[in-house]
């Protein structure tokens, strides 16, 4: 029987304090979180943001124990599914693979190299397919395997996205469930889906499938549930002047307060695992954005973690994959030209053209931003020539 692997693809987090702000720079780093006219750019920008958010990101992770739980629930998640997987008859050892944060993927790939695998398949701890968060995983992945002859002689499949898969539905729908039992009127509370958010421009010009993907996803979850309750689906967690998918949480929970909404069931669709975005954001912020709009009740779904239901969800879709025609990293993108995946989605152009607008904002932004982090921090490199 052939000895397989399992990869994991999770964001990963600051396990303490003192990581959140290189956490942040490996975040806003990676072009596929802020795309930029020049690759030049990109790491200037990464030490401005996370400069400039890094004390406010530690005091959210503060909030929840000083770190985030991602990495050793994740590290769960793979220990369950490989004794899931060896139950089954299968000779399998799974890999966390992290993109910003230890264990990062490069990390994973060395203990992979060293296991001498007969297959390997790389699953994404993210259900609905982005550009973000898959895509960007992948593209590094590709890379690593063009250059490397030794990654070349390892066959291997991706698992794109998973969100209509029966198991994960049916674990989802079976949280929302017992959570409605808790309310005060289960017949007549809202289901609230929360989902990461992305720009618009992602699904609009780079051909991102993932508010499709979140759509289907939230439609097929209510028909599994037992209940025929009202449900709203938003997007959280924006970052930056740009447009991001709408209705945004704080104001649907604002909205559907002003139409007498009392009771509010959340789901937190596109997150397998708890951290810093449902432990602070959701379960804190958004609380009390719903407390003070008039909810009464705000009832929050856990995440997934080693739910028995998913982590078989999980298992299928690994034997499946094993059983199933490989599928390679290019074939795991949207079908969508790679500079179009890749580069920024509309060039600059010389004259009053709308390219030029935009790219010169963008650019000023920075600037501007630039000026501000001189100001508050008294160094950098206007400081260290005099002219401030």
């Amino acid at each position: 029987m052939a000895r397989i692997g399992i990869l994991l693809l999770n964001l990963g987090g600051p396990d303490k304090l003192e990581d959140v702000r290189p956490f942040l720079y490996n975040l806003f780093a990676d072009p596929e979180i802020i795309r930029l006219p020049s690759p030049l750019l990109q790491k200037p920008l990464a030490w401005l943001i996370s400069t400039l958010r890094a004390n406010k990101s530690r005091e959210n992770y503060k909030k929840i124990g000083g770190g985030s739980p991602l990495r050793r629930i994740t590290e769960a998640q793979a220990e369950a599914l490989q004794a899931q997987l060896q139950q089954q008859g299968h000779d399998a050892k799974v890999y966390v693979g992290m993109r910003y944060w230890h264990p990062f993927t490069e990390e994973a790939i060395a203990q992979i190299k060293r296991d001498r695998l007969e297959q390997l398949v790389i699953l994404p701890l993210y259900p609905q397919f982005s550009i973000s968060t898959t895509g960007s995983s992948c593209r590094v992945l590709d890379c690593l395997w063009e250059q490397d002859p030794v990654l070349q002689a390892i066959p291997y499949t991706v698992i794109p996205s998973w969100y209509d898969a029966p198991g994960y539905v049916e674990a989802m729908a079976t949280l929302v469930e017992e959570t409605l039992e808790q309310v005060h009127q289960p017949e007549t509370a809202h289901i609230f889906f929360s989902a990461h958010g992305v720009p618009v421009s992602y699904v609009e010009e780079s051909g991102d499938p993932y508010q499709r993907e979140i759509e289907q996803c939230a439609s097929l979850i209510m028909n599994r549930v037992n209940a025929s309750n009202d449900y709203t689906l938003a997007y959280q967690s924006r970052v930056g002047p740009v447009d991001w998918l709408q209705p945004y949480t704080e104001e649907a929970i604002q909205d559907l307060a002003e139409q007498g909404i009392e009771e509010l069931v959340v789901v937190p669709i596109s997150f397998v695992s708890e951290h810093i975005e449902t432990l602070e954001e959701i379960d804190q912020e958004y609380r009390e954005v719903a407390e003070h709009a008039g909810i009464t009740t705000f009832a929050r779904v856990p995440a997934l973690d080693t739910h028995p239901t998913f982590i078989q969800a999980l298992t299928d879709l690994t034997i499946k994959a094993l059983n199933e025609p490989p599928v390679t990293f290019a074939e795991a993108m949207p079908s969508q030209p790679a500079q179009k995946l890749y580069q920024p989605q509309e060039l600059w152009k010389w004259g009053l053209t709308q390219s030029a607008e935009v790219w010169n904002g963008r650019l000023a932004m920075v600037g501007v931003a630039a000026v501000l982090l001189e100001l508050v921090l008294a160094e950098g490199p206007l400081h260290a020539l005099g002219l401030i």
